[in-house]
């Protein structure tokens, strides 16, 4: 099975997604976390990514006569590189970013499915933008936003802070 084919289905990218900014997780709270999944589905997905060393067991402790184990992602294996996605063909790349938006979705479902949403209060926010660009000048706006990002991706988890999901999607126009 390719990287791409491995990450590209919509419970193991959720798998994957759930780990963002969490570090290690057990196989009970990562079932919490995807309480919707049942749990036999879950456990095979979750038995791919360690198959190809996505997913890494870090621990693993008897709880009531089972065996729980704590996972941690290994993000460089999360992630298609340049060379696998020039891979790609124009039919897996869009299959590839309807589960991407798919996801994106299923995570704006979940959350409004709490029901005390309120985007203002929560910072939600969704929008697009049109920017004319060279191409030096679009390598300067994405090393800009990394610049941004990634220092806040280091920050742990604390009093006060919230797990927020950013997702991005930077692409030509089609003329």
């Amino acid at each position: 099975m390719t990287l791409s084919s491995l990450l590209l289905h919509p419970v193991r990218l959720r798998v994957v997604q759930t780990f963002l900014g969490r570090g290690e997780l057990t196989t009970a709270a990562l079932g919490r976390h995807l309480a919707d999944v049942p749990s036999a589905t879950l456990y095979r997905h979750v038995n791919a990514l360690l198959e190809a060393g996505v997913l890494e067991v870090v621990d693993e402790r008897k709880v009531r006569g089972a065996v729980e184990r704590t996972l941690v992602l290994r993000t460089a294996r999360a992630s298609l590189g340049p060379d696998e996605a020039a891979a790609m063909t124009a039919e897996e790349h869009r299959r590839a970013f309807a589960v991407f938006v798919a996801g994106l979705i299923g995570d704006l479902d979940r959350y409004l499915a709490r029901g005390d949403q309120d985007l203002a209060r929560d910072r939600v926010g969704y929008r697009q933008y049109a920017a004319h660009l060279t191409d030096e000048e679009m390598d300067d706006f994405v090393a800009d936003l990394r610049a941004v990002i990634e220092p806040r991706l280091e920050l742990a988890p604390g009093p006060g802070r919230r797990r927020r999901l950013v997702s991005h999607v930077l692409m030509p126009d089609a003329d």
